[in-house]
């Protein structure tokens, strides 16, 4: 089973790496996490090479149904982040898969 692992680890990591301090390193990848935010927000889509990409798309209004109540309603239209998987980390993924 896979290790969950959080921005804190993913921090101290990158710092045991960088030999830079945690703190710094801590802002950084924060930086990093609010500009994707920022960017997608405003409708941009990012491309990371190899890595993958997010990109953010409308989801029109639907008719949905109430399972408890089997009542129809009406579902707004919200804004959706997507995500397609780069070359090198499908690749990755399936030598997972292999072992």
């Amino acid at each position: 089973m896979a290790h969950t692992v959080t921005k804190r680890e993913l921090c101290e990591r990158i710092a045991k790496l960088t030999g830079q301090p945690q703190v710094l390193t801590k802002r950084t990848v924060q930086l990093f996490l609010d500009q994707l935010v920022h960017e997608l927000s405003e409708g941009n889509r990012i491309e990371l090479r190899n890595f993958g990409v997010f990109d953010s798309r409308i989801q029109p209004p639907r008719k949905a149904r109430n399972p408890r109540t089997n009542e129809t309603v009406y579902v707004s239209p919200k804004t959706v982040v997507t995500f397609k998987v780069g070359k090198k980390m499908q690749e990755e993924a399936q030598k997972l898969l292999q072992r």
